[in-house]
């Protein structure tokens, strides 16, 4: 199971870290290269202390010096052959079945898929829904991560959809809830 954590605080990190994350992505919108690399150092620390996957946000250059497991591409970045030519897991995003579809053929580590519910992150995207997000699970090989409004009250839905786990920004310091409320499932 994915419990992918979208976070920009440390504190918050270290949070989703003890509460089970498996995939930590430093998700600093707006920031330089070199910005993000200073930034990006302890949590780079944290996840290599805790063996948790350590994902950039749209930044190869910063994703290759801090040495981080992956990069996390939206539909209109740039830098997927360099990241896979420097051997860097690749995520992809996806808000339709057709996106889903285009990026699956480049065969990334996974596709975040959403937002399955509004967010405020991401207030202007058209909401893909559960049945949206099955059609997207089933039409792809790559594993599939819902993102968007995801929390403990509704991350059982993601999974039972066909998600292979679930990305939370707002829920990250509650990630053990998302966690429990997965396990507690029958997914």
């Amino acid at each position: 199971m994915i419990l992918h954590a979208l976070v920009d605080d440390l504190r918050v990190a270290e949070a989703a870290v003890a509460g089970g994350a498996t995939v930590l992505q430093l998700r600093l919108k707006g920031a330089s290269t070199d910005e993000l690399v200073a930034h990006g150092r302890p949590f780079r620390d944290l996840c290599s202390r805790a063996g948790v996957t350590f994902v950039v946000n749209d930044d190869v250059e910063a994703a290759l010096a801090l040495e981080a497991d992956g990069v996390h591409l939206g539909r209109d970045d740039a830098g997927a052959e360099r990241a896979r030519d420097a051997g860097l897991m690749i995520g992809r995003s996806a808000q339709t079945l057709a996106d889903a579809e285009a990026v699956d053929a480049e065969h990334p580590g996974y596709i975040g898929a959403g937002p399955i519910w509004a967010t405020p992150t991401k207030p202007e995207a058209l909401v893909l829904g559960l049945d949206g997000l099955r059609s997207v699970c089933a039409a792809v090989v790559t594993p599939v991560v819902a993102i968007g409004g995801i929390d403990a009250t509704n991350a059982a839905a993601c999974v039972a959809a066909g998600a292979a786990g679930v990305a939370v920004v707002r829920a990250s310091a509650d990630i053990a809830a998302v966690r429990a409320a997965l396990a507690g499932a029958a997914v």
